[in-house]
Parts: structure tokens; C-alpha cells; sequence
């Protein structure tokens, strides 16, 4: 059987795989922002970010540079997990092998804010009580016949 006749120097048989890096900080605050850069060792790729164990989160990106930048605006908690990428060049349908995976973290939520205020409160949590074996006292303002006023 014939080897591929590719020329190697241009198009491994196996592309190398990205880094994925973030511009700023992994732990985001809820609405926020963050800039995932995924580079290639080639220029003119196409870029694509994935979060595992999403199968639909897919963003792809050309460029005609070494590397992509992906901008994640207004985040919440569902955005946070395990992020990574891959590239093909563009003459290529082959994607390179996944980048090592990123955590991003996605901090508080307003909903969160709220629940804390209500759930950390000073007073002890109180047993339901059953009100079927209470005594029930009646309290008149009436003053019974015969009897004096105070």
C-alpha cells in the first residue's frame, strides 16, 4: 500500500494541538466577561471552541492569524465548566487534536444574593408544630355576669 503523498513539512499528518489560555482571570463574577485565546503553531485556521459534556456549545472562528480569540459576554452560572479547542487549516477537513481544558468559573447570581440575605437569618430555624394536640383558650372581653369592673 502507498503512503499519503502530503507534503509533511506543509500539512502534518497529525496537527499538534492548541493552548487555550484566558486573557484575564477564570473566576468570573455573574455578568461577566472573559476572553478565551486558543493558538496553533499554523496561521490561516479555523479555530473552534468547545465545553465538554455540552455536545451543542460550539463556537468557530477563521483566522489568518496563529490563534483565536473567543469573547464570552454576560455569564452565569449554567456558562461555567471545562472548556477546550481545536483548529483545522483552512485546505484541511481534519480538526487537530483537543487543547488541554480550562475551568471557568462563574461566581454568584442575583438570584443567589437574594436566597443568602433570606436563608442566613439570625433566628433559629423553627420545628412545624402540630396543631391538632394544642389546648385551645378562648379569651373573652366580656365580663361575666355579676362581676365588678377593674
Amino acid at each position: 500500500m502507498m503512503k499519503s503523498q502530503t507534503n509533511s513539512e506543509f500539512f502534518p499528518e497529525m496537527l499538534p494541538k492548541p493552548s487555550l489560555s484566558a486573557l484575564s482571570s477564570l473566576v468570573v463574577g455573574h455578568r461577566g466577561d472573559v476572553t478565551l485565546r486558543c493558538q496553533s503553531h499554523f496561521q490561516n485556521a479555523t479555530f473552534m471552541l468547545r465545553k465538554l459534556r455540552h455536545s451543542g456549545y460550539r463556537q468557530e472562528q477563521r483566522s489568518t492569524e496563529h490563534k483565536a480569540e473567543f469573547l464570552l459576554i454576560h455569564l452565569e452560572r449554567k456558562d461555567a465548566g471545562m472548556y477546550f479547542c481545536a483548529y483545522k487549516m483552512m485546505i484541511s477537513e481534519e480538526w487537530s487534536g483537543e487543547s488541554e481544558y480550562l475551568q471557568l468559573k462563574v461566581k454568584g447570581s442575583s438570584h443567589e444574593e437574594s436566597t443568602k440575605r433570606t436563608s442566613h437569618s439570625e433566628f433559629p430555624k423553627q420545628e412545624a408544630t402540630d396543631l391538632s394536640n394544642l389546648e385551645r383558650i378562648s379569651v373573652s372581653t366580656e365580663r361575666p355576669p355579676g362581676s365588678e369592673p377593674c
